[in-house]
């Protein structure tokens, strides 16, 4: 399992310096040079680790990139770890590990410094954690005697083992001594750094609390431990939710923009439900799928099952994004792989052929889903169908020298107004050596940064379309538009540049009309 996590971390820095800097990166670093409570569509804890990156040093991708890359490995050795936590010996745990190493998901997610890795690391924990709370409170004698010898492997005299390699028990349940309810304390302390992360997560835990209480074990709950882990969740994620609330609660509304389409990873249902597919790699889903059957038949385990199936319904009927449901493929893929691993004993043919399938799918999601290609041949490659965020990762330098070239006739005076966070973390990021100034934009925690400052006669606009500057200004000029250069068609390539002139109010009264959250 360890070699695994090992490998993993491993390609996954090798390809940290390819590309550029994803939008979102760009976003996360002009937050982070901005810190607060809260932001209008996230928590602090991203912005601050990119403070932090930026602080050591302001010009490497990789080391920004390296809290994901830490996030990402923990959420394999998690896998790892909730195979042994349900009986798996060596095999079962490095299985476990292996596939989700492998998957699209986790590739993509720790290319690159984003809420979606933190989410999915603290999702991951979580669910390691209540497992171990899960693990002790509700057996059978005959599971309980198996429990007590569940770290012994059961590859290692090359037979499969009909002890402990099972997730499934039914028959009547006693509660036993095994739980250890300091856990508690444990998951309270994640979920509360999680949420200062992303307010998301907030919807899994409380569903599989509440699906914990309808099928049990409910033995979980008698323990005073459980009102202390809600307390230091709420008092740590309170500065953030504070923020919120002073500022009219934006991260709800940005949430309905998402649902309605707003975003550019936002899903249609039917995509949303084929993208379960391709999130750990269509070839796992047999497997993931046979993790949730498995967890359905384990009545100490079975309110995983039923979260799944709540937060998959719940997402579909809300317009959730496809990833966020990614946080419950770890314990699915982790349950599946104990019984896997037994069925494959000590047969080296049987865990050729899985290990050539787990390779083959680790394969297609690192060329899908990491900097694989040369960036001259992502035009004719599928890659941008498939993955969007690959071509938001480059053309940002060309972007601020298309920027700055048109500036540059312009004039020092003139002002930069752009259409959303990406643009104007570009020009903060790569501005410098055409003599940019710090852009303004009315997309999300750029709008609370501030207008132009009412004294400017000539701003220029980037990406903003025409229709709508001719209500702000009494004379809107072309000045051309983006090309990057590259023939790669992302958000930006094509946009226009325009002049606008003569605000007809000032822009500080114009702000709250240009204020757009998605």
């Amino acid at each position: 399992m360890y070699w695994v996590a090992g490998i993993f971390a491993a390609v996954i820095a090798a390809f940290a310096n390819r590309y550029g800097y994803h939008r979102d990166e760009l976003y996360f670093m002009a937050a982070g040079r901005r810190l607060d409570w809260g932001y209008a569509d996230q928590p602090p804890l991203t912005p601050l680790l990119a403070r932090a990156m930026t602080a050591i040093d302001p010009d490497s991708l990789v080391l920004l990139r390296l809290p994901a890359l830490a996030a990402a490995t923990l959420v394999v050795l998690c896998a790892g770890w909730m195979a042994g936590a349900f009986g798996g010996g060596r095999g079962a745990r490095a299985l476990a590990a292996a596939t989700v190493a492998g998957a699209a998901l986790t590739l993509g997610a720790g290319h690159m410094l984003n809420t979606a890795v933190f989410d999915l690391a603290a999702w991951s924990v979580i669910c390691l954690l209540t497992v171990r709370l899960l693990r002790g409170t509700a057996a059978d004698h005959a599971v309980a005697g198996r429990a007590a010898s569940a770290d012994r492997d059961p590859l290692a005299d090359g037979r499969a083992s009909e002890t402990h390699d099972e997730v499934t028990t039914d028959g009547p349940r006693v509660a036993l001594s095994g739980a250890d309810s300091r856990w508690w304390l444990a998951i309270g302390a994640v979920a509360g750094l999680g949420m200062q992360n992303k307010m998301l997560l907030i919807l899994p835990v409380v569903v599989l609390v509440a699906c914990v209480l309808v099928v049990g074990p409910r033995t979980i709950f008698a323990t005073g431990y459980l009102p202390a882990a809600v307390g230091l969740a709420v008092l740590i994620w309170l500065p953030s939710l504070l923020w919120q609330a002073r500022n009219g609660w934006p991260q709800w509304e940005l949430s309905r923009a998402i649902a309605g389409g707003s975003s550019g990873t936002s899903d249609t249902p039917i995509m949303f439900v084929l993208s379960q597919f391709g999130l750990m790699g269509p070839l796992l889903a047999p497997l993931w799928i046979f993790g949730w059957w498995r967890l359905w038949r384990d009545r100490r385990y079975r309110a995983f099952a039923v979260s799944y199936a709540v937060l998959f319904a719940l997402f579909l009927v809300t317009g959730g994004k496809a990833y966020y449901l990614g946080g419950m493929y770890p314990i699915l893929l982790a349950a599946a792989a104990v019984p896997v691993a037994r069925w494959l004993g000590g047969h080296r043919v049987r865990w050729a052929a899985a290990g050539s399938v787990v390779a083959v799918n680790a394969c297609a999601g690192a060329i899908l889903f990491l900097p694989v290609l040369p960036v001259s041949a992502l035009p004719d490659s599928p890659v941008l169908a498939i993955n969007y965020d690959a071509g938001e990762t480059v053309g940002w330098s060309e972007f601020v020298r298309n920027v700055g070239e048109v500036r540059a006739r312009l004039g020092p005076d003139i002002a930069i107004l752009t259409d959303n966070y990406g643009e104007a973390g570009a020009i903060e990021r790569f501005g410098a050596p055409y003599d940019l100034p710090t852009p303004h934009s009315g997309h999300n925690a750029y709008w609370w940064w501030g207008p132009p400052d009412d004294s400017a006669a000539e701003v220029l606009t980037i990406g903003i379309d025409r229709e709508q500057l001719d209500r702000y200004c009494a004379e809107v000029e072309s000045a051309g538009r983006i090309d990057n250069g590259l023939g790669i068609e992302n958000d930006e390539q094509g946009v226009s540049m325009n002049i606008c002139r003569g605000p007809r109010v000032p822009w500080s009264e114009l702000w709250p009309r240009i204020r757009h959250l998605g």
